[in-house]
């Protein structure tokens, strides 16, 4: 992906003739290598679902390039039907994304009909990517409303796998079920990944999960890249603030232990309709200073395959080191 921007046009107010274009995502580009799985994280509406739908190409980005081997996917009509059974997406809510009225086996076949395969080969198909996600006949004809939660993940998983993609977008996969099953279905993504030479790109808000799952982690902020690199790194010593408040977010079990990097930011994500000058987390961060509010910082390597979008982020990384937490003026 290569300085994507996607805007939509939005009436802020009640008056006609009053419409804006308004920026989802903006100058967002990175690479996906085989094999590995990349996390997205980021607060709701930081942009990540919006990412995931101009990958599967559910979504036209208004400018940008989005690449899959060396083929720039709405680049023509042809490519990007070629390239449509290649690129799969699980969904956040199954509920949501499986056909009420379509048995189980019918729901699966779906991606497989602009491959034109003969009746015999597609069943095949179906009959085992159901299996590979445990799965058995038993539940081929079934309606989703007589599925458990997770096994109608398992049914869009079944179904993201059958056109025999190189790379699966997941939203969220596990978000709308308990924990029990959550930690079920992300074993089975990772088994899967392996059998089957997969590329996961993994979007989430729960910084656990993405270091659970991820080889390299993005940081989503106000639509644009804020932190990118290592997930060890990204999550244990993270170098924006942005990244470090979503990890403080989270709880930990110990409750003596609370808000291990002695950080706390207020407020609400920025408004996209009318985003803040400068750095959109400015109003948030505890460390800003002038030229954050008037200067957009750049995406820059600070460490060995480690980006970060922050003026001051190795002045700020340096004195939590010196210091054993975070030091605000």
């Amino acid at each position: 992906m290569q300085d994507l921007d996607k805007e939509v046009t939005v009436n802020p107010g009640y008056r006609k003739g009053k419409k804006k274009r308004v920026k989802l995502v903006q100058k967002v580009s990175f690479k996906v290598y085989p094999g590995e799985t990349l996390g997205i994280v980021g607060e709701s509406g930081s942009g990540k679902t919006t990412l995931l739908r101009a990958i599967s190409m559910i979504s036209r980005p208004t400018q940008g390039k989005v690449k899959l081997q060396d083929r720039t996917i709405f680049e023509s009509r042809k490519i990007r039907e070629k390239m449509g059974g290649r690129i799969q997406m699980v969904f956040q809510d199954p509920d949501s994304s499986l056909n009420p009225t379509m048995a189980v086996k019918d729901i699966v076949a779906e991606p497989l009909m602009p491959l034109k395969l003969d009746r015999k080969n597609a069943e095949e198909r179906v009959r085992a990517s159901l299996h590979s996600v445990g799965l058995d006949e038993e539940f081929f004809g079934k309606y989703p409303a007589q599925l458990s939660g997770g096994q109608k993940q398992r049914v869009s998983i079944a179904r993201a796998l059958v056109s025999h993609p190189l790379i699966l977008l997941l939203d969220e996969p596990t978000s709308a079920l308990d924990a029990a099953v959550q930690a079920q279905v992300l074993n089975l993504l990772i088994d899967l990944q392996k059998q089957l030479h997969l590329t996961f790109i993994f979007v989430t808000h729960n910084v656990f999960v993405a270091r659970y799952m991820s080889d390299r982690i993005i940081v989503l902020y106000g639509g644009s890249v804020r932190e990118l690199g290592p997930a060890e790194k990204v999550l244990v010593e993270p170098l924006h603030p942005y990244t470090s408040t979503l990890i403080a977010a989270f709880p930990v079990p110990d409750p003596k232990n609370r808000n291990l990097l002695g950080i706390e930011v207020l407020g609400e994500p920025p408004s996209m309709i009318n985003p803040p000058s400068g750095c959109t987390f400015h109003p948030r961060c505890p460390f800003a200073k002038e030229i954050c509010r008037t200067e957009e910082p750049q995406l820059r390597e600070v460490f060995a395959d480690q980006l970060v979008a922050c003026h001051f982020a190795l002045e700020i990384f340096n004195s939590k080191k010196t210091t054993g937490g975070w030091t605000q003026e």
